[in-house]
């Protein structure tokens, strides 16, 4: 039976104040995964798959080519902006700019999007922190398009956990940051059950 209502109306309520000692990602995901099926629990899964340190092409093919939408068009996204991430280092290092980069040979059905201009400058801030967070405020805007027509679904729980995970990230580098995506992330939870009726 799919709960998906009532697992997002579980999801927690985070405080704009809160201390990085304050949240657990990991108990937050584990308390998800405890009420999803069998079936979400290997989405999410693969999902976190992907936050690995080395994710090579046989990764990116499964990824691709996943029965999920937005596991797909997701990982389409990070393989993207990882290649980005790599001309923009090969440049700075004199390189060729395309060496490291991961290919594909797709099939017709698991297409990559074409390359989007935006990325590139995504690294080109000075500003090592500002260059995270502008690269993490990019996820974000993409994980929040791709969701833009989801409500009570499982790629709504998907996408709350790439969020999640960049809140961790940002509350344990700059405190600041980190509350300032807790605030979005109220907002958005918020935002959901506006005008929302449970039987």
């Amino acid at each position: 039976m799919k709960n998906y209502e009532y697992i997002i109306a579980g999801l927690p309520l985070l405080s704009p104040g809160m201390r990085s000692d304050a949240l657990d990602a990991d108990e937050t995901v584990a308390e998800i995964r405890s009420l999803c099926s069998k079936k979400d629990n290997a989405l999410i899964d693969f999902l976190l798959e992907g936050y690995q340190d080395t994710l090579g092409r046989d990764f990116y093919l499964k990824a691709l080519s996943h029965s999920d939408r937005f596991i797909r068009e997701y990982f389409a996204f990070d393989l993207e902006l990882r290649n980005a991430k790599v001309r923009y280092i090969n440049r700075a290092l004199g390189r060729d700019p395309m060496q490291d980069i991961v290919l594909m040979d797709l099939s017709e059905d698991a297409r990559l999007p074409e390359p989007d201009p935006e990325m590139d400058a995504v690294f080109e801030a000075d500003d090592l922190i500002r260059r995270e967070r502008q690269m993490d405020d990019f996820i974000w805007e993409k994980v929040e398009t791709l969701t833009l027509k989801e409500l009570f679904t499982m790629d709504r729980i998907l996408a709350f956990i790439v969020k999640l995970r960049i809140v961790d990230r940002w509350l344990k580098l700059d405190e600041q940051t980190g509350r300032e995506m807790f605030r979005k992330l109220v907002d958005e939870i918020r935002g959901t059950f506006q005008g929302v009726k449970f039987e």
